[in-house]
């Protein structure tokens, strides 16, 4: 078999040349299209469905939470095995799948499975799926930078409009905000006032969310021209939530302020983040999405955010604190480098052996064909460029020369003996 191949290719020269040229060709194409990273993706192809009830200890949510969702997300296809973690106000399930399994297939065969759990869960727990990105996902870390600015009013702008713009990002899962305050609005009952009004927290709680909505009317015409009526009954201050009447004693209103004192203050955390040590900083996570160039999506956050920049308070400005494109070009120059350096070192290393050009271009030509063509088969599989994929082939080489060197001996050899017979006879 391997003669006839051989002796077909060598009365087909220029066939064998131009398939050559082919697979170069494409290899070249896949070069520039396959996906670069730093380090490969190595994570569990896994679905999380996290639940928040807060105040409840990890007993309770193991009972009342995460036992029914683990037991309710059974017999889901493909599936491995399922995990679970209960804490304090927090239940997670880690749904494992089988390798190949499409993700978003699975996050839908999960929303399915869910709808029918959710009426085994307590009222008012609602589970929702995590971020579709992996355990390597977080490809930036950003800071907001200002000039004495106060954290909640930074954690404020990065909610409420640097997160909205970077999510707008293709290839971003999840923008992740951390640090600083949330801001909202507190009230702080008064037990002795509560019991000389008799008034219940129920009550307080059922007045304010009674007193924070709106309501629709209707449409009237009038003098040709159509009103639409309606009424906006958000509360916007302190004052208005201070005024708020709980009921009436005697024809007199009972007031929120009468029992309670509301303040804005910042949520309850359970950590700070400190930047190297200068106090006390605002920013968000960049989280890939699944499956994605990250190299390219780092340089389309980049670009946003320089779109961004341009609508933040006055001196502030983003402050990148981890930024994976950098490790990513240096990793793929380093592998570059050295692969290019091989292939001059083997390369001369051939001529030198065997003193004939046209054996050792013969062999040199296998080099960068084979490595274009090994990146059609990483477009083929999913596989990144990264520093696991590049070493590879770069510890490949050696390989790839050995069956040239030895067809060429070899040749040489029996060319030698056949000469030798000739002028014997």
């Amino acid at each position: 078999m391997i003669e006839k191949l051989i002796a077909v290719s060598l009365r087909n020269r220029i066939m064998v040349l131009l398939l050559a040229v082919v697979l170069f060709g494409f290899g070249i194409y896949a070069v520039q299209t396959n996906k670069i990273d730093a380090i490969p993706d190595l994570s569990e192809n896994q679905v999380i469905v996290f639940t928040q009830w807060q105040g409840r200890s990890p007993q309770i949510i193991e009972d009342q939470i995460t036992y029914p969702l683990v037991t309710g997300l059974q017999g889901i296809p493909n599936v491995k095995y399922v995990r679970a973690n209960s804490m304090f106000g927090m239940s997670f399930i880690y749904i494992i799948f089988k390798d190949g399994v499409d993700n978003y297939w699975a996050r839908s065969r999960v929303l399915e499975k869910l709808s029918t759990v959710n009426a085994s869960l307590p009222t008012g727990v609602t589970p929702t799926l995590g971020p579709d990105g992996t355990g390597v996902g977080h490809v930036l870390w950003y800071t907001l930078q200002t000039d004495g600015m106060d954290l909640g009013e930074q954690r404020a702008t990065q909610d409420w409009y640097v997160k909205f713009a970077l999510q707008n990002v293709d290839g971003v899962s999840e923008i992740a905000s951390f640090g600083g305050f949330e801001k909202q609005y507190q009230i702080t009952i008064d037990p002795n006032k509560l019991n000389y009004y008799k008034v219940g927290i129920k009550e307080i709680m059922d007045a304010v969310n009674s007193n924070n909505n709106e309501a629709g009317g209707r449409k009237f015409e009038m003098s040709d021209m159509g009103y639409i009526i309606k009424t906006s009954g958000y509360l916007k201050s302190i004052q208005e939530i201070e005024n708020i009447a709980i009921k009436t004693n005697n024809s007199i209103p009972i007031k929120i302020k009468d029992v309670a004192q509301v303040q804005m203050a910042g949520k309850a955390r359970l950590g700070i983040f400190d930047l190297n040590g200068n106090g006390e900083a605002v920013g968000g996570i960049v989280v890939m999405r699944t499956g994605e160039n990250a190299d390219e999506v780092i340089n389309r956050v980049k670009l946003k955010m320089d779109e961004v920049a341009k609508g933040l308070p006055a001196g502030m400005k983003f402050n990148i604190v981890y930024d994976r494109g950098k490790l990513i070009k240096e990793s793929i120059n380093s592998i570059k480098h050295t692969l290019i350096e091989e292939m001059i070192v083997v390369s001369i290393i051939v001529f030198l052996f065997l003193l004939h050009w046209r054996s050792a271009i013969s062999i040199i030509i296998q080099i960068p064909i084979t490595i274009a063509a090994s990146f059609i088969l990483l477009n083929a599989f999913g596989i990144s460029s990264n520093i696991m994929s590049l070493t590879g082939i770069a510890l490949a080489i050696g390989v790839i020369v050995d069956n040239g060197i030895i067809m060429s001996e070899n040749a040489y050899k029996q060319l030698s003996i056949r000469q030798e017979e000739l002028d014997g006879g």
